[in-house]
């Protein structure tokens, strides 16, 4: 089955294409939406394979190299040559992935609280969450979500918020096996020998107080990088897209606009 996405903004424009983390919903990006098309920018979002309007069974074992490829069939199938890719976190691997399997079809990457190696702290926090859902179910499991993705007090201050995402990852919970077998492609993940082989102007965004992924990865990241912008703010947790997404916006429209410059795709 396809890949569900969704094309925004005017034909012809430059190409930002979106792709979410653990999640996989388009989504996840509505923070970003009309600042990029405000900007004039042609959006692409999608629902990575086996989650939201994409449903279907993984391949086994599965790898962040099948992601990438999905990336390749939305742009076939919305006519895109090249984009500027723009991930968080897992979708920030499946943007270095495509950097390295399909460069010509990648113009820059914005890769937000990403990483290019595993660690331990996030193999911990991985750990737990999956002996969670092992021992009392998806309910348990997305109810401790927002405590890996948001800062306490923003939690606590948007606590309606909070639970209507909850419950609506509860009621779209792509099941069990998709969810480890995503996790592990994320887990086996690692190009820190591989990254001085991308080329592309690349930005690399982390909050410092991220409780899921250690700043100190993007920093790593970004040092491994030839081309690289790194923006690192003290708070807003793993997903501070969200949290603060006026700062990053400005950040992101920042980059664009430079790495932009001669590559209208």
């Amino acid at each position: 089955m396809p890949v569900t996405f969704d094309v925004h903004g005017p034909d012809g424009g430059t190409t930002v294409l979106l792709s979410s983390g653990l999640g996989g919903a388009a989504a996840f990006w509505q923070p970003q939406l009309p600042a990029l098309l405000a900007a004039g920018y042609r959006v692409i979002a999608y629902d990575q394979r086996g989650t939201g309007r994409s449903p279907g069974t993984l391949p086994t074992p599965y790898t962040i190299a099948h992601m990438a490829q999905d990336v390749v069939e939305v742009l076939d199938a919305s006519g895109t040559a090249a984009c500027h890719l723009v991930g968080h976190a897992l979708g920030g691997l499946v943007g270095l992935q495509l950097a390295l399997d399909a460069p010509d079809r990648v113009a820059s990457l914005v890769l937000v609280n990403a990483w290019s190696a595993p660690n331990s702290h996030s193999a911990r926090c991985f750990d737990a969450r999956l002996a969670l859902l092992a021992a009392h179910g998806p309910r348990a499991y997305v109810e401790a979500q927002p405590i890996f993705l948001y800062p306490a007090a923003w939690c606590a201050a948007n606590a309606a918020r909070v639970q209507a995402e909850v419950d609506h990852a509860f009621t779209h919970f792509p099941g069990e096996a998709t969810m480890r077998a995503r996790i592990a492609a994320l887990r086996a993940f690692d190009v820190d020998a591989q990254l001085g082989g991308i080329g592309v102007p690349v930005m690399v965004a982390a909050a410092m107080d991220d409780t899921l992924v250690p700043w100190t990865c993007s920093q790593r990241l970004a040092d491994g990088l030839p081309d690289t912008t790194f923006e690192c703010v003290p708070h807003g947790g793993h997903a501070h897209t969200v949290t603060d997404s006026p700062t990053f916006n400005a950040q992101l429209l920042a980059f664009l606009a430079r790495a932009g410059a001669g590559r209208l795709v």
